[in-house]
Parts: structure tokens; sequence; C-alpha cells
């Protein structure tokens, strides 16, 4: 019997605590493969339909119906292999995991166990001074369940339902070693493997959907202790956040438990993103309380060297080495790439604008501050709002020669990138339509900064007596006085040797 209290009030302990104690974080990421029907027989795979609509002998688990694996299945999982730098195994084996749930229409999942697809790869995160990487211990294949249904339906206070369409979509599963030692690094990782995922083109990871599903393993121990401490494996993480508020809340409560004396217990707990809190479910199964076995209706998986060649040599250009030559050709700074490179359309975005800008750096700044900032506005990810984004990067590009040829000033850039947005015009229109080029002249200019030099002679003599920073206030006065028009680096040389007597 499991102990039910919990420490609740974990998050609000001393931090103290937490600094005797390491966190050790191991992800289980189950990831939907992108295709077009099944992994063991032809009924579609497509999320949204209604109920029991995608379903067969096969899928429904009825007696005498035979799987046959999906070999596009097999490829997909291979590309998600071979892009995480894994170890593909010559033979794999397929095995029969067996439990009792409403939802698992055979009362087993065939899935792998001792012999699996893919070991020994890894993911690159960000850390101190550069990326690190997590190891990855394995990618085995298996079936997804049904869906229980609990809600949206007359009868949903009296009862639950189950939808089958979901039961034998193929799935991957990617187990991570228990590199990960915060709630920050277990967010950073899945969102790199995400990428990953993306760029290969193994599955939408539409979390909202089910599509990428991530249960963490959370443990502590003594800080400089090798063991490992009892693990509580979360479920019901279903968002990024998630993730990262589960995990958090899961170190304090284990450190709370132990620092109270008590020993952590090994088990299966469940996040309430409403109460912000994990609470327990049940008991840790162990691997024999499965009892796999080999499934006997399926022959072992035999992967040619030539078929994982022929998957590497189709795959894209991945995120790390994306990253790093983003570094390399354009000179960025290695935060700046790898947030760009976080999402394959946007990398595109941002190497397009910086091509024909012929400004990288300027082309990193905007569209990681106000491109990507405009896109979090919108609804879905940055994929999906990209797609729809008013603003092309040819425009975008345009508007940062405006800037650099001294046509508009930085302030004015903003203004004129707001307008782009919502209308979807070029710059070049946009500036010439509401007379927004910057004023060069140096004669005007000249003629404003005496003014305001002779209309100010008390901060005039505060800076002659070493207070510079006003310098500042003066360039405002200017810039005011022009209609924001003045080129900027013209009114402060013009400033400073008026200001100097």
């Amino acid at each position: 019997m499991l102990e039910s209290a919990d420490v609740s009030t974990a998050a609000a302990e001393p931090p103290e605590i937490a600094s005797r104690y390491e966190p050790v974080i191991g992800l289980e990421v189950h990831c939907q493969l992108r295709t077009a029907t099944k992994i063991f027989c032809p009924c579609r795979n497509r999320f949204g339909d209604p109920p029991n609509t995608h379903v067969c002998p096969v899928c429904l688990g009825l007696p005498g119906a035979l799987p046959a694996l999906n070999r596009e299945a097999v490829s997909l999982a291979l590309r998600a292999a071979v892009a995480i730098h894994c170890r593909v195994q010559p033979v794999s084996v397929f095995a029969r995991k067996n439990y009792f749930y409403p939802d698992l229409p055979k009362g087993y999942q065939i899935s792998q166990y001792d012999r699996p697809l893919a070991t020994d790869g890894h993911v690159e995160i960000p850390a101190a001074g550069g990326f690190r990487r997590v190891r990855v211990q394995r990618i085995h294949m298996e079936e997804d369940a049904g869906k229980l249904l609990h809600e949206g339906f007359p009868w949903s206070g009296e009862k639950s339902g189950v939808d089958f369409n979901r039961s034998g979509v193929p799935l991957i599963e990617i187990v991570s070693d228990p590199d990960l030692r915060s709630s920050e690094e277990a967010h950073a990782y899945l969102s790199a493997l995400k990428a990953v995922l993306l760029y290969a083109g193994v599955s939408d990871c539409n979390m909202e959907e089910g599509s990428l599903r991530c249960d963490a393993n959370v443990s502590i121990r003594p800080r400089g202790r090798e063991a490992l401490g009892t693990r509580a494996e979360i479920k019901n993480l279903n968002s990024f956040r998630n993730v990262s508020r589960a995990i958090a809340h899961e170190l304090a409560r284990q450190a709370a438990w132990l620092e109270s004396g008590r020993d952590v217990v090994q088990e299966t707990r469940l996040w309430n993103a409403d109460r912000g809190e994990t609470v327990s479910m049940r008991s840790k199964e162990e691997a024999h309380d499965y009892r796999y076995f080999p499934e006997p209706d399926l022959p072992p998986l035999a992967v040619s060297p030539a078929w994982v060649e022929e998957v590497r040599s189709s795959l894209p250009e991945l995120p790390a080495g994306k990253r790093r030559r983003f570094v390399a050709e354009y000179g960025l700074p290695d935060y700046d790439a790898g947030v760009l490179t976080l999402s394959r359309e946007v990398a595109d975005y941002f190497e397009t604008v910086a091509r024909e800008s012929g400004n990288p750096k300027a082309a990193s700044n905007w569209v990681m501050t106000e491109v990507l900032r405009k896109l979090k506005q919108g609804a879905g990810d940055d994929e999906g709002r990209l797609a729809r984004c008013p603003l092309s990067p040819s425009n975008l590009a345009e508007m940062i020669r405006l800037v650099d040829d001294g046509r508009i000033s930085g302030k004015i850039a903003k203004d004129v990138f707001e307008r782009m947005w919502s209308s979807g015009e070029p710059p070049g229109a946009i500036v010439e339509r509401e007379d927004l080029s910057q004023v060069s002249d140096r004669t005007a200019i000249q003629a404003a900064v005496d003014e305001v030099v002779a209309a100010n002679p008390g901060q005039v003599e505060t800076y002659r007596r070493g207070k510079t920073a006003t310098l500042g206030w003066f360039v405002g006065q200017v810039m005011k006085k022009t209609g924001g028009k003045a080129n900027p680096r013209l009114v402060n040389d013009l400033l400073k040797k008026a200001l100097a007597g």
C-alpha cells in the first residue's frame, strides 16, 4: 500500500533544501509517426474523425486477425533513429506487453522490449558556454492504445466511452538516459527533440492532439552521491509548460519528503495542472509485471545497412548542423543560432532575410525579437503561425536595407514593421506614402541642433560640467523637432560639436 500523503507545500521549502540534493531526470517520449495508415492494418491514421470510424478486426483485437507491419512506419522510425544519432540494430524483435485497460482491446500491446530498433543516440541542448549532449538510451516501435472519453457527450456524467481510432497508430518511444538535472533542462531537451523530429518529417509533434506525449522519471540524490534515488514516474504531461511545472513540483516534493525523515516510494504519479501538483496514481510497474514475450505473429524486423544509408541520405540538414553553420557562416552567437534553428520554418525565414538583406545580425535581431513576438500572439505553434505570416522575408530584408542605407532610422523602422505586418505592403511603399524617409540634410539638422542648444542654456552648462549623459536628452529634443526623421548618427555628431563649445 502506498502512502497517500503528499507534501503539497514542497515548492515553498527554503532553497537550502534543494541545494543539498541533485535532481536526476529522464524522459520517455512517445511520438506518433506520420503515416497514412496504422502500424499493423490498413485503417487510416487520422486525428479528429468521429469515434470508432477507423477500426478493423486487427486494431480491435478480434480473434483470428493477424498483424502485418507497415513499411512506411519502419522508415519513419529509422529517420528518427538516424537523426538522433542512434545505432540502428540489424535485427529487432516485437514483443507483447501484457496488461489490462479498457482502451487496450487485445489485452496486450505490441511493442519492443529487449531487442529495440535503435540504441545509443544523443540530443544536444544548450549549456553554459555552448551545448551538451543528453544521451538517448533507446528507440523502440510500438502500437498506440485507444483513447478513453470522459466528457463531451450527453452520457458523460454517468459513464465513459472508448475511441479505438487511435488503437494501432504507429508510435516510437524515445527513452533518454537520466542525464537531465533540472526542469529547465527537461524543457530544453523536449524542445530540441521536437525540432529534430519535425526537421526529419517523422511526426507533426502536436502535443494538443497527442502526437507527442511525455512521461518524466524524476528522482533526487544527495549531492556528490553516485547511487540513484528512488524515482517517481509522472504521467499526464500534455504541454511543454506542464512538463517543466510538474518536474519542478516533484523535485521539491521529494526533497521536502526526505527532509521530513521519510523515504520516497517508487510510484506512478499524475500531474494535476489545476492544482499545480503531482498526485499518487499507483505503484510503479517493473518490466516483469508486463510478462513480455516475443510476438508470435510477427517475424523479427531486419534492417539492412543499405536501408539505413538510404534513410541517412534522404534527411535534410538537421538543427544541430544548421546551428553550427549559422554560427560559422553568418557569425551569429550560439544562443541566437540555437533559437533560430528550433523551427525549420523559422530557420528558413531567417536565412532568406539574411541573404537578401546582406546583414545577418540585423536579420537575426528582427526575426528573434519582432517576428517571433508577433508569431506568439497568434494561435498554434511557430510552424503553423509562420505559414500565415503577413510579412514576407523579402519585405523584411528590404526594410533592413532601408535602415542600412540611411533612408529610415531604427525607430521609424519599428513603425514601418508594424504597418507591414498589418497590411503586407512592401516597406518602400509605406515609407514613400507616409513620408517617413530619414532626413540626412546636414544644414537642416544643424539648424534644429542650434535651436535646441540655444533654448536650453542650463542643460548645456550641465553637459559641459561633465554630465555627458544629458546628450540623450538633447538627441530626443532634436528628434522631436524634426518629427523623428533626423539621421540619429548625424544628430549625435552635430550635438557633440555644438555642446563642446
